[in-house]
């Protein structure tokens, strides 16, 4: 990116749906004032366009009806849930407190896929005593586990199995899944997945109802899927299953000069692909950084400017790696600009860094802002509302920041800012 393009103001499409100018120019999301809502809640805050949500999760629908899952996992919180199953979404959850949550928040075990490469067996009872509608099966010795915890006589669940499919995503290292070299699933090459739909078959414990795959998380390629399709048609088209899920992981733009396919460009893609291939059965995808991502920025005040003449400058905010670990993590980017001036050219590069006792607590390596910024400016960071909420952390003992949902000019609290006695919630000293 070069610094002509990035001192220009933020680019808008990679703020929610939702978002305008209020008459000081400041940035208002779902007609909520962000620098009020700083005031009135702290920083750092994550902010929510709930519409925007609810408009991703109907466009998923509408091509896949309840067989468009959530992945909790991009951001979960019993409103997110809610809101999710409001507007006809299933809900894949990974752990036991992923669970615990959905039902929590009163969606219906029939409505939720567990997940996960390593359930442990607290976490496969939860789920069968509950009545989920899938458990995606990972390996075999869950297959082992699942079979001692079904009673002589009684049906067990209904499962996927997950499978690998041997496609390059094309993404970071760490979030590419359906390699052959993989945590992930039973590979196809090596005819580990045939075994498995075998021994599942020959199961008197567990009903196969279909096959999973997840080729990793934020692809933009759109070929990359319809591969996948075509390679899990050639696995699963002979065994004449009702259930292909094709997992999630839609890319979504972060900064200037990205773009990725719509949820109904990508859904176009893969039913597309699933009729060329012959695929009979009813196919489900699992979209979660596409449905949360982009609808929230998260506000934070800068405390300390660094000048470092020949050097950089150094903005620090009262956050970090503990809210958003991605950069850290992944080498992601983010824009940034002022609350205050969304429309303001932005010629000052800058990085912008946490609070936390790490060099490598970043949040924006190279990022610009008005040469105005200065201490107590409300600066915000776009397109943080998936793996950052959920991803967080206590790291140096910070508090979480709270969660913000706004539609129609109301701000309402869907998870509060933790206290320090939180922190002592469970230390039994």
């Amino acid at each position: 990116m070069d610094s002509q393009q990035s001192s220009n103001p933020v680019p808008w499409h990679l703020l929610p749906d939702n978002a305008s100018l209020g008459a000081s120019g400041q940035l208002l999301i779902g007609g909520c004032d962000t620098l009020e809502l700083a005031a009135q809640f702290g920083t750092p805050v994550f902010v929510y366009d709930e519409d925007h949500l609810r408009a991703r999760c109907r466009e998923a629908v509408e091509s896949f009806g309840s067989h468009a899952t959530y992945a909790a996992k991009a951001f979960h919180c019993r409103a997110m849930a809610r809101l999710a199953y409001e507007e006809g979404m299933s809900i894949d959850v990974a752990t036991g407190g992923e669970l615990h949550i959905a039902l929590s928040a009163g969606v219906p075990a029939d409505r939720l896929v567990m997940h996960g490469n390593n359930k442990s067996v607290q976490e496969l009872k939860m789920a069968m005593a509950a009545g989920v509608a899938r458990i995606v099966v990972d390996s075999f010795d869950e297959m082992d586990r699942i079979e001692r915890l079904v009673p002589e006589g009684e049906d067990g669940p209904k499962v996927l199995l997950r499978v690998t499919p041997g496609v390059e995503a094309h993404t970071h290292e760490f979030i590419s899944t359906g390699q052959n070299d993989s945590k992930f699933g039973f590979t196809v090459s090596t005819g580990l997945a045939k075994k498995a739909v075998d021994r599942a078959v020959a199961s008197p414990n567990m009903q196969l109802v279909g096959i999973h795959a997840h080729i990793g998380s934020q692809v933009f390629r759109a070929e990359s899927f319809a591969a996948a399709v075509e390679v899990l048609a050639e696995f699963s088209n002979p065994l004449g299953l009702p259930e292909l899920v094709v997992g999630g992981g839609l890319g979504v733009a972060y900064v200037a000069g990205e773009e990725a396919p719509t949820i109904g460009q990508w859904a176009k893609i893969l039913l597309d692909g699933a009729a060329a291939a012959g695929v009979g059965a009813t196919i489900g995808i699992e979209p979660g950084r596409s449905i949360a991502a982009a609808a929230a920025v998260t506000l934070y005040t800068v405390g300390t400017i660094k000048e470092l003449k020949g050097i950089r400058t150094y903005v620090a905010v009262d956050g970090g790696m503990s809210d958003n670990p991605r950069p850290v993590l992944y080498g992601s980017g983010y824009e940034t600009f002022l609350a205050k001036d969304v429309a303001a050219d932005r010629p000052k590069q800058v990085r912008v860094v946490g609070k936390h006792c790490e060099s490598g607590d970043l949040l924006v390596r190279e990022g610009y802002l008005p040469e105005s910024v200065g201490v107590g400016d409300v600066l915000a960071t776009p397109v943080t509302g998936a793996y950052g909420h959920s991803m967080g952390s206590n790291y140096n003992k910070v508090l979480r920041p709270p969660v913000v949902f706004c539609s129609d000019g109301d701000a309402r609290l869907v998870v509060r800012r933790e206290t320090f006695d939180d922190l002592l919630a469970t230390d039994e000293g």
